[in-house]
């Protein structure tokens, strides 16, 4: 005979079971605001993150550097998007509030033996500073360590050569925080799928440490916070038409997987690629996260398109802090190895502010039109 306490007591052991096997399904709301309360990235070589803000020069400082008639060059492993652009900006403004003269700024595409021919130019106008991101930690080694047995203060953005030690070769590492980043877009994708689906990634195919932080975070963040979203796809990209194979790997993911909801990319320029493949592949339901504030994702944002959320990085708050730390070089002054500043998801509805938050200036024009504004 089967009696109320009876059934009490099931129920309470099938709840119990319930609790106990149910996946744990993280709140992205939750996450993603405390992502920006710390930082997640550990630096090139493990180091633990100092904050931007502990990074500072005295007017006694600025005095000193501004009477050494320094100079530097800005060695870019590309600049044809608009992170770079905002880092170059932020390091221009920096280093005329002291004094410093900008002598040079190149741009390798993305190819390392170009970077190395830079490096070599630049360095027959004898810099006192030299701020870069090596395009390819390993074949670029031999040009950095001839600028730094030559004496000049080196200050590297997310990327260190390989076997460079900080307060040796080089002063200080700056980077946002990819890892941080990399959870964000996770959590953006999550909260726009309802916590369900399937999905590819298009991830760079490249040893270079910041991206590969940003592709292992997303990656991991899915894997532990929703399980009832599938990876059924993956393709790596090397460039230098980073959009176009994107492209053609969006859409072989498309035709591959005609039940694919959204499409990961490990940064902007990548992610227009993906947009373009979901427009011929007449997707419009696709839901695309990604890293790094670009305009034309920006504006894809705003109308309410393809890309629903994204992990920003602060790229002109990232170059002033370099600028600032090449004068602790000059300074002789104590750096701390690797500086981080943290993560930034944005929507459609943070995206004024994020903007803000990025570049240190108001949202394009051909942003705000498309918010309405």
């Amino acid at each position: 005979m089967i009696t109320r306490r009876t059934l009490l007591a099931t129920s309470a052991v099938f709840a119990l079971t319930l609790s106990i096997a149910a996946p744990a399904f993280a709140d992205p709301d939750a996450a993603l605001a405390k992502l920006q309360e710390s930082v997640l990235s550990k630096g090139p070589n493990g180091e633990a993150p100092a904050a931007a803000s502990s990074v500072t020069l005295t007017d006694e400082d600025l005095t000193k550097i501004k009477g050494m008639n320094a100079t530097a060059a800005i060695v870019m492993h590309y600049g044809g998007n608009d992170w770079s652009q905002a880092q170059i900006n932020g390091l221009q403004t920096q280093f005329a509030a002291m004094g410093i003269k900008v002598i040079a700024v190149t741009d390798a595409g993305f190819k390392p033996e170009k970077q190395v021919a830079d490096l070599e130019t630049i360095m027959a106008q004898k810099p006192s500073i030299i701020v870069s991101i090596p395009t390819d930690p390993v074949a670029t080694a031999v040009a950095y360590k001839a600028a730094a047995d030559a004496g000049v203060k080196l200050v590297f953005m997310d990327n260190v050569p390989a076997g460079f030690t900080a307060g040796k070769e080089y002063i200080s590492s700056v980077s946002a925080d990819n890892y941080g980043n990399g959870v964000a877009s996770a959590h953006l994708m999550a909260k726009a799928l309802g916590g369900k689906g399937e999905i590819g990634l298009v991830f760079h195919a490249a040893d270079f440490f910041v991206t590969k932080q940003r592709y292992e975070a997303f990656k991991a963040t899915i894997a532990s916070d929703y399980p009832d979203i599938k990876i059924v796809a993956e393709q790596g990209i090397g460039g230098p038409d980073f959009s176009g194979d994107a492209d053609k790997a969006a859409s072989a993911m498309l035709t591959s997987n005609p039940n694919l909801n959204g499409i990961w990319a490990v940064w902007d320029v990548p992610a227009e690629g993906v947009i373009s493949a979901a427009r011929v592949a007449g997707r419009d339901d696709l839901v695309i996260t990604t890293i790094d504030l670009g305009e034309n994702v920006a504006i894809s944002m705003a109308q309410g398109g393809f890309i629903k959320g994204l992990g920003a990085q602060r790229p002109y708050s990232q170059g002033v802090t370099e600028a600032m730390l090449a004068g602790y070089g000059l300074l002789g002054k104590q750096a701390p190895a690797f500086v981080a500043l943290p993560a930034l998801p944005v929507t459609k509805e943070t995206l004024v502010e994020g903007w803000k938050a990025v570049y240190n200036t108001e949202p394009t024009a051909n942003v705000k039109t498309s918010l309405g504004q």
